[in-house]
């Protein structure tokens, strides 16, 4: 497939912003908008929100759920989403409606020294969410600019979450909330590896199991104690026999805490873990076996107590992902750029949309790497050709959709 005359101007208008995209990049990389730094978010949220306005947008706020106290350990407890809403954007425009979706979290300290942009020579560039995801975020907005100004009314949701590095577990009901009426998804994470486009994701959900028992000294009444720490290791090494990398179940325990001193008895130990499945039956065989593992009623020693709390469900290649991703594929190689087809067990906010019924893309972002490193780095060279592609998967998915309801 060539491109048309409003893909060529669409195209054309983008490849003059390069310098435009890379000085907003670098104002937003400056903001620290990591995890548990509400001032941050904050201003992130605001200048998102500033920019959606100006391409037509009507933004609107919704409310973040509480992240549950027990899923982090106490000492690296962080509620980054308390406070800070969920944006909204809606634009009108004619034909099928495209949800976009993105986060403005890093995962970065925000008092930190890996603070800003830098140029490290190659078109590239360093710097806290770069890639992850504050380019695709640029490159997004460039894309929807470029389409309004060549006169193209297309219409369009954009939704902003400031957790999804802590796992979107304050977001995920509005996402999938959003997702009816809306023909396509797509998420502005970074390429996979090799420029790969990717589809088809495991799922992911934690844990945590408590074991309690009784305390005594160590010297005078070790025989009336019960050590928590034992019960627990047990389960752990139980949990950790669910997975089975091969049947796509994978089953990750870490941190622990246990005990205070070596010479008690410890009475209460805790261990947190990650599970990751390839399908909900997978996800099913491993949590009724963490339930498994719960023993004892109020007062009895060991008792053992497991909570589980669902994150992403798993993201298969369906024949309607399938689809779209050939469409985008398409328009790669218009680019001039062949785009491969890739899995991953990560997860993202793609598996929530797709799971709530909407077939979404998730990897529309800039090219980078070293995610979640302090030399986290950004294509600076590639945004204007990822953001075209971007334009152009919009374009033709709208395009395609109608022309399929008028069928």
């Amino acid at each position: 497939m060539t491109m048309n005359d409003l893909e060529r101007d669409v195209c054309s208008r983008i490849a003059a912003w390069q310098q435009r995209m890379v000085d907003e990049l670098t104002a937003w990389v400056a903001i620290p908008s990591g995890r548990g730094h509400a001032t941050g978010l904050h201003a992130q949220r605001a200048a998102l929100a500033h920019r959606l306005r100006q391409l037509g947008a009507v933004t609107r706020d919704i409310t973040c759920e509480r992240r549950p106290d027990w899923i982090d350990p106490p000492w690296e407890s962080t509620h980054a989403a308390d406070g800070v809403d969920i944006l909204a954007a809606e634009h009108a425009g004619a034909g099928p409606r495209l949800l976009l979706s993105g986060h403005f979290d890093t995962v970065h300290d925000p008092h930190g020294s890996f603070r800003e942009l830098r140029s490290i020579g190659g078109g590239r560039a360093t710097g806290p969410g770069a890639a992850d995801m504050k380019g695709g975020l640029v490159i997004a907005l460039a894309a929807l600019e470029a389409i309004r100004d060549a006169g193209h009314p297309l219409a369009w949701t954009f939704v902003l979450v400031p957790d999804e590095e802590t796992g979107s577990y304050g977001s995920a009901a509005a996402l999938r909330s959003l997702a009816p009426g809306h023909a396509a998804g797509f998420v502005f994470e970074p390429a996979g590896e090799g420029d790969s486009l990717i589809v088809e994701r495991m799922g992911a959900a934690q844990f945590r199991i408590d074991a309690f028992g009784r305390a005594a000294h160590v010297g005078r009444d070790f025989a009336k104690g019960c050590s928590a720490v034992r019960a627990l290791c047990e389960r752990v090494g139980r949990a950790e026999a669910l997975a089975d990398p091969a049947m796509g179940r994978i089953v990750n325990i870490g941190p622990l805490q246990g005990g205070a001193v070596t010479n008690i008895v410890p009475d209460h130990a805790s261990a947190w873990g990650n599970m990751r499945f390839a399908s909900g039956a997978e996800e099913a065989h491993i949590s009724s076996g963490l339930d498994a593992l719960a023993c004892g009623a109020d007062g009895e020693v060991p008792r053992v107590r497991v909570r589980q709390i669902a994150g992403r469900p798993a993201k298969p290649l369906t024949p309607e992902v399938e689809r779209l991703a050939h469409l985008v594929r398409g328009a790669s190689e218009d680019l001039g750029r062949a785009l491969p087809f890739g899995r991953t067990g990560g997860v993202c906010d793609g598996n929530n949309l797709q799971a709530a019924g909407l077939p979404t893309l998730d990897t529309l972002g800039v090219r980078g790497g070293n995610l979640h490193r302090e030399d986290e780095w950004v294509d600076l060279d590639g945004m204007v050709d990822r953001a075209q592609l971007v334009a152009l998967s919009l374009l033709r998915t709208a395009a395609s959709v109608a022309s399929t309801m008028h069928a």
